[in-house]
């Protein structure tokens, strides 16, 4: 089974950015919406996952993180920007509980 490799942006309220890696992202998501390790995301509130890309190779996914840790602030925002204009949470529902409407609760 092939594994995948996410390079992320997450982003404050106030566009403050954090670009990772990881091969698990719903979980990494996660910590960095509790905090769970403090540090630059925890201080800055940057809670919104807001750009992701997948590789099948981690050396790929590890070139793309160091390659757009290397852009200016200005190219990271007009990438963020061309996928994702409104800067929605991409991550949006994936900790909600799953209702099923067609289930009902008998007395």
């Amino acid at each position: 089974m092939e594994k995948t490799y996410y390079v992320y942006i997450m982003a404050s309220q106030r566009r403050v950015l954090y670009i990772g890696i990881t091969s698990h992202i719903e979980r990494r998501v996660r910590q960095h919406k509790s905090h769970v390790f403090g540090g630059f995301t925890a201080k800055y509130n940057v809670t919104n996952l807001v750009y992701f890309e997948r590789y099948g190779s981690v050396m790929k996914a590890i070139r793309r993180e160091k390659e757009l840790k290397d852009w200016r602030r200005e190219k990271k925002i007009a990438l963020i920007g061309a996928e994702n204009p409104k800067w929605r949470d991409l991550s949006y529902g994936w900790y909600q509980p799953t209702r099923f409407p067609w289930l009902r609760k008998i007395s």
